[in-house]
């Protein structure tokens, strides 16, 4: 590996992220007039969610909760066990995350060239980009959850598809994002408990050069994006409240057996149909692990009680972080 290549993951992740957010940053999108409410999750007031997975090493044990997203909007997650847990925990490992830096200076530098990226080249319209099919199921999902907006229509398919998916996600009585985290964090908070991060700490030399990669990325991968996100729109929004309702729920089992769509995998597909990339982000993906694991084994050979948070499909995969504690020997107990 060679030196420069913590700064070319740096660049991919901040890209990715500055690609997928630079819409919804420009306002939001008034819903169309007339359009036909979207049935909300029925799961509110205070819910427990899963049981915990515990690893052990003898005497000394990692509990880990697994956080699910989205999540009803209206629920308030609070686990009187998880609650106990914390509380005696000497660590609380945070959930692993990129960390990228970029110059003040640099980033506004970047700014004309991440606005070019967000749209088509050559001033075209998803209408020209898409398929005659495609592009008929696309109309019928942004009038049903974004309205006519003709802004929408210049963006790149994969920033059209992740606008399309959070407006879908939150009319549909779901939410994004780290409730349930930040209800740990608090609790660790109160109770002395120190957080560990767990990051790979990546800088980003020239922000420019990596949005000029992703500009690279081949139309049909683009558009695939896009299509992944409005078949699973047509098709997984009932499972996936099914799943938000289970997780509120405890329902761990149930959550083993309801299939999750491809949408995300498709998004990233995207990205790492560049060769180059694809290399950079898979190196990514484990170095995240590794570090993870590297916590995790580090607190449980030091602490007698450490608590942990990480995405429950880490939890439930069959060759997850939890099953590589199990392949070192350690004992992992399943809710």
């Amino acid at each position: 590996m060679t030196a420069s290549a913590p700064r070319r993951f740096a660049a991919i992740a901040c890209a990715v992220l500055a690609l997928a957010d630079a819409h919804a940053a420009a306002g939001p999108i008034a819903p169309a007039a007339g359009t036909a409410p979207v049935e909300e999750v029925l799961v509110t007031g205070e819910q427990p969610g899963p049981g915990m997975w515990r690893v052990s090493n003898g005497e000394h044990e990692l509990w880990i909760l697994g956080t699910l997203d989205p999540l009803p909007k209206h629920m308030t997650w609070r686990s009187r066990e998880a609650e106990r847990v914390i509380a005696k925990s000497a660590a609380l490992l945070a959930p692993p995350a990129v960390s990228v830096s970029v110059g003040f200076f640099k980033g506004l530098a970047a700014l004309p060239t991440l606005l070019r990226a967000r749209t088509n080249r050559g001033g075209r319209t998803l209408k020209d980009i898409l398929p005659d099919a495609l592009y008929e199921r696309w109309l019928a999902l942004r009038d049903r959850f974004l309205g006519d907006d003709d802004a929408v229509e210049q963006l790149r398919p994969s920033v059209a598809a992740r606008e399309l998916y959070k407006r879908a996600i939150e009319r549909s009585g779901l939410v994004s994002g780290d409730g349930v985290w930040s209800v740990v964090e608090k609790l660790a908070r109160r109770h002395g408990v120190p957080v560990t991060a767990v990051t790979v700490d990546l800088p980003l030399a020239d922000p420019k050069g990596t949005i000029r990669e992703l500009q690279q990325i081949p139309v049909d991968a683009d558009v695939a994006c896009l299509g992944s996100t409005i078949a699973a729109l047509e098709t997984d929004l009932e499972p996936m409240r099914q799943r938000a309702g289970f997780w509120s729920r405890g329902d761990v089992d149930a959550l083993r057996h309801l299939p999750v769509a491809g949408q995300q995998a498709a998004c990233l597909d995207a990205v790492m149909a560049v060769p180059e990339l694809r290399t950079q982000v898979l190196a990514l993906r484990e170095q995240l692990a590794d570090r993870w694991l590297a916590e995790a084994v580090q607190a449980l050979s030091t602490h007698q009680t450490t608590f942990a948070v990480l995405p429950i499909g880490r939890l439930l995969e069959p060759d997850g972080w939890v099953s590589r504690l199990r392949a070192r020997g350690f004992t992992v107990e399943e809710p």
